[in-house]
């Protein structure tokens, strides 16, 4: 793919940010919400450690503000000036979203965070 190499790949696709090959996550589909947040320890693929350390992943949570102040505002622009609904209903189709790409923002957060950490090796990729 056009995009193996940077962060924006690995953060996108779930994979290592060492190898860009691995998948971080036990399960693929972030919406079977038991298995949501469900990480190896390490890169299946080359073994990195993804918990760097303990409560790693506590600072994804304000990652997961951001994220999610970034789709509200998408669905404000989206609802209120696109489709021309009331404050009201707006305000439904922004809770609406949130509710809906919940797994997706949690998945995001953590993702960005751990691509602050780790950095891409392309010996590691083969």
């Amino acid at each position: 793919m056009i995009m193996k190499g940077t962060k924006l790949y690995s953060i996108l696709t779930g994979t290592c940010p060492v190898c860009h090959t691995g998948s971080m996550y036990k399960n693929k589909n972030p919406y079977v919400l038991t298995k949501a947040l469900d990480m190896y320890e390490h890169c299946p693929h080359c073994g990195t450690k993804f918990k760097i350390e303990p409560s790693f992943f506590y600072g994804a949570m304000y990652v997961s503000y951001a994220v999610g102040v970034a789709f509200a505002v998408a669905a404000f622009i989206i609802a209120y000036f696109f489709i021309g609904l009331g404050r009201l209903n707006t305000f439904f189709a922004i809770t609406g979203t949130l509710i809906v790409f919940f797994p997706i923002i949690l998945r995001l957060s953590r993702n960005i965070w751990i691509n602050f950490f780790l950095k891409y090796d392309p010996d590691k990729a083969d």
